[in-house]
């Protein structure tokens, strides 16, 4: 029952925040795509890593 309402308290987050309250320019959607990439590079980068460590 618990797991039932945690759900419907992120679906009720999600739905509040699905369309952003202030406009971003071209340049601020380009920064947080580019920001967005780096994270999942770095990411990759640590997964890569770790697999390197753990199988030799």
């Amino acid at each position: 029952m618990k797991f039932r309402n945690f759900i419907g308290k992120i679906k009720e987050i999600n739905d509040r925040y699905r369309e952003p309250r202030i406009e971003m320019s071209g340049a601020v959607r380009v920064s947080l795509m580019a920001l967005r990439l780096y994270l999942f590079v770095l990411v990759g980068l640590m997964v890569y890593k770790f697999v390197l460590v753990v199988t030799g």
